[in-house]
């Protein structure tokens, strides 16, 4: 079994949204995070979905799941105090009903509404293949290092470094056993799941990403992609 577990527990501090979180800020004419169930709602390999979202907005999440008849998703969890937290919710969740290790979890931000039918099998077929599958793009600007944000003296080569998307894929067991050890040492609040097989002395497959698979973060997210559905409308 395959399933997705989507984290949108946010109240998106970067876009000074506390009033409406970001995952439920429009694109067009539906919420992002409609858009972004709607990728794994119409993936033939996809058999659940699992939210993990801000509580007091769990009911509105909800209507939004009736509304535009998403059928795939299993649970409503809510989420935590980061990222995070709502992850390790999710997993525990997706545990109770997917029992075998090989099975497969995508864990994927909420805000991703640009996801391609591509980019999610590929996540599986990687997952499967090795365990772990991350998509990624090279870094096409030049990298600096700064301590104060100020002053720097070190430089990356831009050659090796990418940047990480989702949906990041896992096997049940990987992902079980990577929550387990982050409780045991101490590991709280890594920034992704594949930063915390990294910082567990991990390696994690990655694979292609796609530079429109855009997180929404800050309102020129938001712009860029309203104007990209614009122009998908007035084309038709």
């Amino acid at each position: 079994m395959v399933t997705a577990m989507l984290f949108a527990g946010g109240v998106g501090r970067r876009m000074n949204s506390d009033d409406l979180p970001k995952q439920f800020m429009k694109i067009g004419d539906k919420p992002i995070i409609v858009r972004t169930m709607e990728h794994f709602e119409k993936h033939p390999e996809v058999d659940y979905i699992v939210v993990a979202c801000k509580e007091d907005w769990i009911d509105h999440l909800n209507a939004l799941i009736e509304e535009y008849k998403i059928t795939k998703v299993h649970s409503v969890v809510p989420g935590g105090a980061t990222g995070y937290a709502s992850i390790h919710n999710g997993v525990l969740e997706t545990a109770k009903f997917m029992k075998n290790p090989e099975d497969i979890i995508l864990i994927c931000d909420g805000v991703r509404p640009m996801l391609s039918e591509r980019l999610i099998s590929d996540s599986v077929k990687f997952a499967r293949e090795y365990g772990t599958s991350v998509p990624v793009t090279p870094s096409i600007d030049s990298l600096l290092f700064s301590e104060d944000g100020k002053f720097c003296e070190k430089s990356y080569e831009r050659s090796s470094m990418y940047i990480t998307q989702a949906p990041q894929g896992y096997t049940m067991e990987k992902i079980l056993w990577a929550h387990s050890e982050a409780e045991r040492r101490g590991i709280t609040n890594p920034v992704s799941s594949s930063e915390l097989f990294i910082e567990l002395g991990e390696k994690v497959r990655l694979f292609e990403g796609e530079r429109i698979n855009i997180k929404v973060t800050t309102h020129e997210d938001l712009e860029i992609l309203n104007a990209w559905c614009d122009h998908r409308e007035s084309e038709r």
